[in-house]
């Protein structure tokens, strides 16, 4: 969609890592398998199709075996998926490390407690505590599972991807999978005139800002 100087790329790995936290996901990992999804979309070589497993936590668990073989290079790679994705080793070990991951879960932890004893937080927020140790994860399940179950389509793309909202601030834009696939190299996940991606004008500003440069203009 685009490309970006050294410094700019090195400046979101890093950005990646400490938004994400104890659920980092290796950008490598992530893009080959990303790659694979969209060759393979809806069959049984997807490594993420709710049509394919029994339930969402089935699908997410079969995901994990996937990416953790890909990521730990124990899975034969077709090279066409091997390829043009950043790499950052350092932050690669770190943030698939299990130091990391417990440490940041104690940051998250700390931080619960201390807005329930000094900024009076109701003690039912603790129960979003889960949400953030685990957000990629959660992320991925509800795109992938509700992006190809619910919804509508405007395109046929031999699959099964839906559009799962007009207006989807949920998840940034990536619930429009039908769009997605249909045009997977296009900044701007929406459509119709109605379908609204939020994430669009980031990437346009971001190109204005000479951030980025957006390699195929709309």
């Amino acid at each position: 969609m685009f490309k970006m100087s050294k410094f700019w790329e090195r400046f979101f790995y890093l950005l990646t890592y400490l938004s994400q936290g104890s659920s980092y996901l290796s950008p490598r990992a992530y893009a080959i398998l990303h790659r694979m999804h969209h060759a393979f979309s809806d069959t049984e070589k997807d490594p993420h199709s709710p049509h394919h497993t029994k339930n969402i936590f089935s699908m997410m668990w079969e995901t994990k075996d996937i990416y953790n073989a890909v990521l730990n290079r124990k899975r034969a790679i077709e090279t066409r998926f091997e390829r043009n994705y950043p790499e950052w080793n350092f932050i690669e070990k770190l943030g698939d490390s299990w130091a990391s991951r417990l440490g940041w879960i104690a940051l998250y932890t700390v931080f619960y407690v201390l807005a329930y004893v000094y900024l009076d937080m109701h003690w039912i927020f603790f129960f979003l505590l889960p949400i953030h140790f685990l957000m990629g994860p959660i992320h991925g399940a509800i795109v992938n599972w509700s992006g190809h179950k619910y919804g509508y389509q405007n395109f046929d793309n031999q699959d099964k991807s839906k559009n799962s909202l007009i207006f989807d601030v949920l998840m940034m834009g990536e619930l429009f999978q039908n769009n997605h696939h249909k045009r997977p190299n296009s900044i701007n996940f929406g459509s119709k005139w109605f379908e609204f991606d939020p994430t669009y004008p980031v990437i346009k500003l971001l190109d204005k800002a000479k951030i980025i440069e957006i390699r195929k203009r709309e």
